[in-house]
């Protein structure tokens, strides 16, 4: 299992019990926002905008405001302008880090995100200059409670999946966009549970690191991720589990 999908994991899980309710609350509305505003505001003909409403959902958003972010998006309610945002980077390590805003003021945010990658290491980069290594695919950890992780790797690999990784109790499952729902489903539908699902940038290549490198990484990584503005953080660094657990609990 890739060091960042760990991570994910990880992250995906501190969450969904993240005292900091408020943030977690405006990131996904934002995501809900822009989804309805990309695709519609329906979620049967709007995947990006199902998956964002099932993250509104783990956080334990009301459904008011799950529909005032969806309305906003469409036009039908007033709000916020918005905009998405690619910003590209390097870490401390060498590690190559993709971060996707969304902002209704994009100096405000080119600021503060140059501030934190000067602040914990690393620095901000032109266009392209790490995106090249990076490609759109949907990653999946489930956990087969019971069941054989053969058989839900099968699941898995005849619904359309890439790549399937097994590493204890947890199986990872690399799928194209294209194929994500269905092997989801498909997992889902074998009894496994899915302790984290998302679209994401993989990357092509990992950057091993160290154990003293390691949290450096983490750090820049935790406060990217805490910027209002961040929606996701895209990194190819590869931290071996028992170190990322050992390291993650204390960033």
């Amino acid at each position: 299992m890739s060091g960042h999908s760990k991570w994910a994991g990880i992250k995906h899980k501190k969450a969904i019990v993240d005292a900091k309710r408020a943030v977690s609350f405006t990131k996904v509305a934002r995501e809900v926002t822009i989804a309805a505003k990309e695709g519609g505001g329906s979620p049967e003909g709007n995947f990006r905008l199902r998956l964002a409403i099932q993250r509104a959902r783990e956080v334990n958003m009301p459904a008011d405001k799950i529909k005032g972010a969806i309305e906003r998006g469409t036009g039908a309610a007033a709000g916020e302008s918005l905009e998405e945002l690619r910003y590209e980077g390097y870490g401390p390590a060498g590690v190559a880090i993709l971060v996707d805003a969304v902002t209704d003021n994009r100096n405000r945010t080119s600021a503060s995100l140059k501030h934190i990658f000067s602040k914990h290491g690393g620095n901000l980069g032109e266009s392209n200059s790490v995106a090249w290594m990076f490609e759109r695919k949907g990653v999946i950890e489930a956990a087969p409670k019971g069941k054989d992780p053969e058989e839900l790797s099968l699941a898995a690999i005849e619904a359309g999946a890439d790549d399937i990784s097994i590493e204890g109790d947890s199986v990872e499952v690399t799928t194209g966009p294209g194929e994500f729902e269905a092997v989801r489903e498909a997992l889902e539908k074998e009894g496994a549970t899915i302790e984290n699902a998302e679209l994401t940038m993989h990357p092509k290549t990992s950057v091993a690191v160290t154990e003293d490198k390691a949290p450096a990484v983490l750090r820049l990584m935790e406060a990217l991720e805490d910027d209002d503005d961040v929606q996701q953080v895209y990194a190819n660094f590869d931290i071996p589990a028992d170190v990322l657990e050992r390291v993650s609990a204390n960033v």
